[in-house]
Order: structure tokens, then C-alpha cells, then sequence
């Protein structure tokens, strides 16, 4: 679980476009935001 204030444990992801991106290669660089969308593009 992450606290307020703490940062995210580094993971790695695919993006959309097939490259797989990782969190801590934009660590100091740029500001992310997370979005789950759990039921997006399951037809449920």
C-alpha cells in the first residue's frame, strides 16, 4: 500500500503502442499520473 506523499514502487508496463514503458525512467523528468480502467475494452 502506498501512502499520500510516498512514491510508487517502480514497475513495468506495456503501453499502447507495443514498447513496454517503465515508471522510473521518467523519475525526475516528467509527473504521472496512473488510470485503471478495469472494465475499458472487455465488452463488460
Amino acid at each position: 500500500m502506498v501512502d499520500i506523499g510516498q512514491s510508487a514502487p517502480d514497475f513495468t508496463l506495456p503501453a499502447h503502442g507495443g514498447e513496454t514503458v517503465t515508471l522510473s525512467q521518467y523519475r525526475g523528468q516528467k509527473n504521472v499520473i496512473l488510470s485503471f480502467h478495469i472494465f475499458s475494452f472487455t465488452g463488460g
